[in-house]
């Protein structure tokens, strides 16, 4: 099936130059969410009335880096030419999105070219701001014992840290607000921690969390505290970096609730950057995002679809949407924004939700993963008839193997929504 679907898809050039040009939809980013839908409905809308706008040569699955970072894959398995990724009769307007004017149907990109469209999918992801950190980009630049997996450039420095380390204290981040993939930054640290025990290490290792527990939703967060608790982790809740202090081998920390600063030493740091929405949408039209901190695009929770400009529908980590960022949610949502880009086109109205459905396959050791799946109420909706929060090896095999080929086979080309219809055949009180 999916060679057969392959052939809609060409390594030939099918980049856009010209300096104006209308399309009949238009996609904004060229990630996960936007190629998904590129490949839904570039065939609906017909040959080159649609359009995908992204600078990028190279189309990255990100959720391996968290395995890159472990030691466990090759970063170039996490690779793939964005030329081989854009759908045959979508146009790839290789460029960047500089401003979005929604009152004129209009977007400017960095060349100076202007594109304006009938309808809008904003995919533009999330923004990663290392230079939020005083003294990180340094950092990175000087020592090499300071890393991070939330970048293609910095995710090789960090496995090296990891066999470097002789002694503690290891030290793990997570930021304030909302970030793509909310359990990698602990991912890696229990990566490491199993790393160092298998060579006969032991490191003290912590982890600061900005946020009050381990993780969002109670079942996983049991879970995950039994893993804590067995490999004497120390967990700091409500402390957020703010500043590395390379030269002395410190990190400050601000306590969310007192707002006192900590210092704290360490031998090797992974951290964690904050993030937000690109800042393109804030220099836009101020009603594409929501009013209110964390500003991200104000769209329906259930719809996609934006709450004033009903002709732009978002997807993905740039939304304001209660659910947590990963490739697994953009999976769930891009048959809903499908569906209802169809049925907006056709009769103006959308016909079909989305549940909040995300997924986080927390990796707990070198062959373990907790596969935690919920909804928006942060309650379990688990695909297989057992008890997913227990580490398995099987887990372990699907997050390695298995879902790359389903991203880059599958979903990259419009052929996978999620697991929801797996789930209502094998194990329907799922979510129960």
């Amino acid at each position: 099936m999916f060679s057969l679907y392959a052939r809609r898809f060409s390594t030939s050039s099918r980049r856009s130059s010209s300096k104006s040009k209308h399309y009949r939809l238009l996609i904004a980013g060229g990630g996960a969410g936007g190629l998904s839908v590129a490949a839904k409905l570039g065939p609906h809308v017909g040959s080159q009335e649609c359009a995908v706008i992204e600078p990028s040569d190279v189309h990255y699955y990100q959720p391996m880096w968290t395995l890159v970072g472990g030691g466990l894959k090759d970063f170039n398995q996490s690779c793939e030419p964005m030329d081989s990724l854009i759908p045959r009769g979508v146009d790839w307007i290789k460029d960047s999105v500089t401003s979005i004017k929604p009152n004129d149907n209009k977007l400017t990109m960095k060349s100076g070219d202007e594109v304006t469209y009938d309808y809008l999918l904003i995919a533009l992801g999330i923004q990663v701001n290392f230079d939020k950190i005083k003294g990180l980009p340094e950092a990175f630049d000087k020592v090499t014992n300071v890393c991070s997996n939330y970048s293609p450039i910095y995710v090789h420095k960090t496995h090296p840290a990891i066999e470097a380390t002789t002694q503690g204290p290891a030290v793990f981040t997570h930021p304030a607000g909302p970030i793509k993939c909310g359990g990698a930054p602990q991912k890696i640290m229990y990566l490491a921690n199993d790393y160092w025990t298998k060579h006969g290490r032991n490191i003290e290792t912590h982890f600061y969390t900005a946020n009050p527990t381990i993780f969002p939703v109670a079942k996983y967060a049991k879970a995950l505290e039994k893993v804590i608790q067995e490999r004497n982790i120390n967990v700091h809740y409500k402390h957020n970096l703010i500043q590395i202090n390379y030269d002395l081998n410190t990190a400050e920390f601000q306590n969310m609730e007192t707002m006192e600063t900590v210092n704290v030493p360490y031998s090797m740091i992974h951290v964690t950057p904050p993030m937000s929405a690109p800042s393109v949408l804030y220099k836009s039209d101020s009603e594409l995002l929501t009013e209110t901190e964390p500003r991200y695009l104000n769209t329906n929770r259930d719809t996609l679809r934006h709450q004033r400009y009903h002709n732009i529908f978002g997807i993905g980590d740039c939304l304001n949407i209660p659910t947590s960022k990963t490739a697994a949610a953009v999976a769930a949502q891009c048959n809903v924004v499908a569906k209802n880009m169809k049925s907006v086109m056709k009769d103006g109205n959308t016909h079909t939700l989305y549940n909040g459905y995300t997924s986080c396959p927390l990796t707990v050791g070198r062959n373990e993963v907790i596969l935690a799946e919920f909804d928006y109420n942060a309650q379990p909706l688990e695909t297989f008839p057992f008890d997913q929060s227990k580490p398995s090896s099987v887990m372990f095999y699907l997050k390695a193997h298995m879902m790359p080929v389903l991203y880059f086979k599958g979903m990259l080309r419009g052929l996978w929504n999620g697991p929801a219809i797996i789930r209502r055949l094998i194990n329907p009180f799922g979510g129960n």
